[in-house]
């Protein structure tokens, strides 16, 4: 397996990044179709061939992705950086989706619980969210990391404007960065 720095960050990964998203059962049966022993087969041979990068998303098959994927970990947790995804509907509520403090929070305790872990190692903002000023969700981010619930920052899905807008504003506050670079996750 090739390694890889995570964006600008000291943070090594392998170059392939394990993706989740089909782990568990529900609305989209098409998408979410692996049960947990075939999970635990695909994760084992990830490990086995040297990925240590792990993604998936608070969104995916109603949580279920994550928490397959934490017990799946298990002890091997500290050998592992898992990358997972805020900001999509994830109820009914109004306030279960977006990007504002009160769902950050909200979202990353749940995230927290599902994988079985005191920290996420990349929390991605997975879209944008046109209701919420981006310096609430900047602040909520650095927030996180300060907490020591979240180590690294990134995002999906934003206009090239809008991350540029993020990294000046993070910058001039002393803020964590989102991570940039030649790291995407799919």
């Amino acid at each position: 397996m090739k390694y890889v720095r995570l964006g600008k960050s000291g943070l090594i990964v392998s170059k392939l990044a394990f993706g989740a998203m089909t782990f568990g059962s529900g609305n989209i049966p098409s998408v979410y179709k692996v049960g947990e022993g075939q999970a635990k087969e695909l994760v084992d041979k990830a490990l086995d061939a040297g990925i240590n990068f792990f993604d998936t998303a608070d969104a995916y098959a109603d949580g279920q992705s994550e928490e397959i994927l934490g017990r799946l970990l298990g002890t091997r947790r500290k050998e592992i950086i898992i990358a997972t995804k805020v900001g999509n509907r994830v109820g009914s509520s109004l306030v279960q989706t977006g990007l504002s403090r009160k769902h950050l929070f909200t979202a990353c305790e749940a995230s927290l619980a599902r994988l079985n872990t005191d920290y996420i190692d990349l929390y991605i903002v997975h879209k944008t969210d046109p209701f919420t000023p981006l310096e609430e969700t900047l602040e909520a981010l650095k927030d996180l990391v300060r907490q020591g619930k979240v180590r690294y920052l990134g995002y999906s899905n934003w206009p090239a404007w809008m991350a540029a807008q993020a990294l000046q504003m993070q910058r001039e506050r002393g803020w964590p960065p989102l991570l940039m670079g030649k790291c995407t996750i799919h």
